[in-house]
This record gives C-alpha cells, sequence and structure tokens, in this order.
C-alpha cells in the first residue's frame, strides 16, 4: 500500500501539535512539497526488507501453561526452540523474560498492550544463546510493561515466590527468578532498569547480574530508556551465571586488546576472595523500609568473606541516599519519548524494528488504557515535564549521572567491591486488595539500594546469602565498570564456602 501524504486539515493539525499556525499562503506552497516528499519515502517503503533470515527453524511456539503445570505462575509461555547440536549451552534450557524477542513466539511484555504480538526476529541474545547449543523453553511472566518491582502488577496475575507461594517474587524480571525452581529451567535471562534483576534474585533465592551497561547487547528487546537498559544472565549457582554471561557479553577491547575476543567469566571462578578489598556501604542499610534480620544477615555475609581473606571495611557514599531520584528523572521522559516513538529508540546506528513499531504505534492507539497505571502516571509525568519544563530535567538528571558514578568511582579505588544488601527487605506479602497507591509505592521502595547502579552503569549482583523467617536474604556486591568477573568469582567463593538456605 502507497503512503497517503497529509491533506490540508490533516497539515493543521499537526502544524497546531509543533505549536505552528499555518497561513493559506503556507499551505498552498506546502501541500506539493510535502506530497513530493511523501512520494520519495514510499520508494524506501516499497522496498524489500533486507533479509533477516533464521538460523533455526525448529520452533514449537507452545502454550501458556495452567496453574498445576505453573504453580508459581512465572511462565507465560511453554516454548521450544532449539540451537545447535553442540556448544557451551548444550543440553541448558533457558527461560527468558516476556520482553525479549523471540522469533515466532507470542510475546506480551506482561501486559495486555502487547498482549498477541509475534516477533519476526530474535533478539541479539537470542541467537548468541541458541548458537551455543541452548533450547529456548519458556517466555516468563514480568511486571506490566517492567513497570514495578514488586511482581504483582503483571496482567496475567502476580508471580509466586518459590519459598513461600503467600509472597511475591519481585519484579520486573520475577518470572526469571522462581522460574529457576523448576526442574527443567536451568538458566534465565532478566532484565533490569532499576533493579529487576537483582530485585527478584534477591526475594526467590537466586544469583542475579546486571551487567556493566552496554556488556550484553540491548537490541530486539523491549525498554525503557537505552542509558539504563540491562539485561542478564540468572541462576541458582553463580558458575551458571558466569556461564551465561560469557555467550551473551560483547567482547571488550580495552581488556582483551583484540577487537574480536571475548573475556571468559567461568574462568577464575575459583580463585577465591583472599586479598579483595570490600566496601561495605552504611548508607545502604538502616532505610525506613529495612527489616533488621536483613540488615544482620548481610552484615554476618560480609564478616564470612572476611573470615575467606577479603579485607572488609566501612565506607561512606552519603549520595547513595538519593541516587533512586536520578533515575525517576530520567525514567519518566525516557519512558513518555519511547511512547511517543512508537517503542523505537532514535538517533543510534540501528538496527532497528519496524516491525515491532508498527505494531506498538497501532496498538497504543487502540489499547492505552491498556498500560499499567504507573507507566499511565510515568507517562503523564514525562509528557508534562517535556511540555512545561521543554526536556530540562531529563538533560539534568542525565548530566548530574556523571557526577553520581563519580561518587561510587572514587570508592571503587578504595576498595574492589562494593557491599550492601540487595533489598532492604525480604519478599513482599502477595495482598490482592492493597490499595493502588500503597502497591505502587512498594514496588518502588525495594529498589533503594539498587536503582543507583542502573544510572551509573556499574556491574551488580545478587548473591543468596541467608534466609530467615523462610524468606531469602540477597547480599549485593557491585564493581568497577567491565570487571564483573571480580563479582562472580566472590559470589563463587561464598556459595562454595556457606549453605546459605541454613543460615
Amino acid at each position: 500500500m502507497a503512503l497517503r501524504a497529509p491533506g490540508r486539515a490533516e497539515l493543521i493539525e499537526l502544524a497546531a501539535l509543533n505549536h505552528l499556525q499555518l497561513s493559506d499562503e503556507e499551505l498552498d506552497n506546502f501541500v506539493p512539497m510535502i506530497e513530493a516528499m511523501v512520494h520519495g519515502l514510499d520508494e524506501i517503503d516499497q522496498m524489500p526488507q533486507p533479509a533477516l533470515p533464521l538460523k533455526y527453524h525448529e520452533r514449537d511456539p507452545g502454550y501458556r501453561p495452567g496453574p498445576n503445570e505453573d504453580p508459581l505462575n512465572a511462565i507465560l509461555r511453554r516454548c521450544s526452540v532449539k540451537g545447535a547440536k553442540t556448544g557451551k549451552l548444550a543440553g541448558k534450557r533457558v527461560g527468558v523474560k516476556d520482553c525479549v524477542l523471540v522469533a515466532g513466539v507470542p510475546m506480551s511484555c506482561g501486559s495486555l498492550l502487547l498482549d498477541g504480538y509475534i516477533p519476526d526476529r530474535d533478539a541479539t541474545i537470542v541467537t548468541r544463546m541458541l548458537d551455543e547449543g541452548a533450547e529456548i523453553v519458556a517466555k516468563l511472566n514480568m511486571d506490566d510493561m517492567a513497570f514495578s518491582g514488586s511482581g504483582d502488577s503483571s496482567a496475567f496475575g502476580p508471580m509466586l515466590n518459590p519459598h513461600n507461594r503467600d509472597y511475591l517474587t519481585g519484579g520486573s524480571s520475577g518470572g526469571s527468578g522462581s522460574a529457576l525452581y523448576y526442574n527443567d529451567i536451568d538458566l534465565t535471562i532478566g532484565g533490569d532498569q532499576g533493579g529487576s534483576i537483582r530485585i527478584p534474585s534477591s526475594f526467590c533465592g537466586v544469583v542475579g547480574l546486571k551487567p556493566t551497561h552496554g556488556l550484553v547487547p540491548y537490541t530486539n528487546i523491549l525498554g525503557i530508556d537505552p542509558t539504563i537498559d540491562h539485561i542478564g544472565p540468572m541462576a541458582r549457582k553463580a558458575s551458571d551465571v558466569a556461564l551465561l554471561l560469557e555467550v551473551i557479553a560483547d567482547p571488550i577491547p580495552q581488556a582483551t586488546g583484540n577487537r574480536d575476543a571475548r573475556l571468559s567469566y567461568t574462568q577464575g571462578l575459583d580463585k577465591g576472595v583472599s586479598g579483595l578489598r570490600i566496601g561495605v556501604v552504611k548508607e545502604g542499610f538502616g532505610w525506613e523500609s529495612s527489616e533488621r534480620d536483613v540488615d544482620a544477615a548481610v552484615t554476618r555475609a560480609v564478616q564470612a568473606l572476611a573470615g575467606m581473606g577479603a579485607h572488609v571495611e566501612e565506607i561512606s557514599i552519603p549520595l547513595h541516599r538519593r541516587a533512586a531520584r536520578f533515575l525517576t528523572g530520567v525514567t519518566t521522559q525516557g519512558m513518555a519519548a519511547l511512547m511517543r516513538g512508537n517503542g523505537l529508540v532514535h538517533h543510534i546506528d540501528g538496527p532497528y524494528n519496524e516491525h515491532l513499531a508498527e505494531e506498538m504505534g497501532r496498538r497504543l492507539r487502540l489499547r492505552a488504557n491498556d498500560m499499567p497505571r504507573l507507566l499511565k502516571v510515568n507517562l503523564l509525568v514525562g509528557t508534562y515535564l517535556n511540555r512545561r519544563y521543554h526536556g530540562r530535567i531529563y538533560a539534568k538528571a542525565q548530566n548530574l549521572r556523571t557526577h553520581l558514578r563519580a561518587q561510587y568511582d572514587r570508592a571503587l579505588q578504595r576498595v574492589d567491591i562494593l557491599a550492601m544488601p540487595t533489598t532492604p527487605s525480604k519478599a513482599l506479602k502477595n495482598e490482592p486488595k492493597l490499595d493502588p497507591q500503597t502497591r505502587l509505592a512498594r514496588g518502588w521502595h525495594v529498589a533503594n539500594n539498587t536503582a543507583a547502579f542502573d544510572v551509573t552503569g556499574h556491574p551488580s549482583l545478587n548473591v543468596p546469602c541467608a534466609k530467615s523467617h523462610g524468606l531469602p536474604v540477597g547480599l549485593m556486591l557491585t564493581g568497577r565498570h567491565f570487571e564483573d568477573a571480580t563479582l562472580l568469582r566472590a559470589a563463587y567463593a561464598y556459595e562454595q564456602n556457606i549453605s546459605w538456605e541454613k543460615v
């Protein structure tokens, strides 16, 4: 179908959206000019899209499992996409968060807004996992459009904690945390824009890494803002997280001297923590929402690392207490701009997904009311800030990130790893009748410690370190940019020496 040029009436409407008042003379001149421009663009639209051949054609889009098969409500789609016969992940069954595109398998992002959308291509990380022999076996439940940390905002029901089903998984990658307790899912992929890998890892008692920003490609994954979007591995063991990171990460030229070389994250796991300097961040403890047993368990975990040979000291980073506000400054206008762009991130060197953009644009016009409440609030605030303050708040938040990053970098010159509780509390209770305002608020409070490192881009890892009142407690370790391997080494040492479920 040929592109249609706007008529005079539509041009007047478009002009008003851009604060323009067109004279009759301008309209007379613009109509033929715009018709010619659109005609030229139609030539582009009629050109065939560059072929995107799928390397693996053994794809079963599967089905939505019922509660008997999925008692934790962790899985939105059982599927089967088989990769190479051999490789580092041969025999491994992987579940991916339902914001990750897998060609031919329905994707919803946990939302009615996208429910039923079927992608036509794979995310880069999906291709990499398949190339190394993995089988994608599930699309995993998540908070609606990734806009909550509690685990109960999915349009398809709350994600239940594997240790006690009266509690939640945390979010937004809740299904990626709880699904690891099923025997037929070995590894999972989560996404993190404010803590969404580490929060459910803490609540569910799994290892979850938010990699250094930019280390793992975010192509063909629905996000919030490319400056804070992270995708990363989750598993029951640090060694499995290291293995999955090894497969999905980009090369690091400055670390290897070879632009095509990939780091091995599995080698060196057994070096132990002797000689590592760990800084316990004072401001990560004692939040209003903190639970004493969580703070105490994390303190004991760090002391255990000291007993293994690490040097431990307390440090202070006062700005940590305000770091979450930096994230809000980015997400409000960042997400609003993404919605206005129909899910496309502009001004980057591709690749672009025109199929997703067209689908998102159509659905936003037909199903906008199906967006979750927190996304509606952010969309309204982001639109208001852009209209009233012309993007100044977003620009200032982005510029201040450098200042925030410098605070942690300064501390990481003194120590190798920063330590604090991943979440101030254990898992939240599943309370279906909770009022909306309280529900929205508690979904953010759990990110008090995690949000900072989405803003700064430092690698940050949850390590299950104890169990209290039947629920896991998470220790968060954060390191220098591109030193993800150091965090995995510390996590591996802890789990080799401590049986955390008995602590």
